[in-house]
């Protein structure tokens, strides 16, 4: 019986890896863009992974008036501060950012369809 037992390898977590890099609000250096789908045809965009250092507010007013949308900081306990727009502004949210001098392109992550 003790063979046997020797020769059970242990438990293998194939998604170790992935919940210790997603692990806390604000994900390391990356900026998570993603869309999520509402009524019909109707979307929101949120904005997640800015640093603390950075005025949310401003972001947003800055946002809204080159998009022409509506959009509000909204306070997540686990995710921090996220920046939510409507509409699906995914590309136009990851330019502004990066022409800003906010993020660097390769910090910018794209979720959704």
């Amino acid at each position: 019986m003790s063979e046997f037992e020797t020769n059970i390898p242990s438990a293998f977590d194939p998604f170790a890896e992935a919940n210790a890099e997603d692990s806390g609000a604000g994900t390391k250096e990356y900026v998570h863009v993603r869309v999520q789908q509402r009524n019909g045809r109707k979307s929101l965009t949120t904005v997640q992974g800015l640093k603390k250092e950075y005025s949310y507010s401003k972001i947003l007013k800055d946002l809204k008036k080159e998009f022409c949308c509506n959009g509000t900081v909204v306070q997540d306990p686990e995710l921090g501060q996220v920046i939510q727009l409507q509409g699906d502004q995914r590309k136009n949210v990851s330019t502004f950012l990066v022409q800003a001098g906010i993020v660097k392109k390769e910090h910018i992550k794209l979720h959704g369809f």
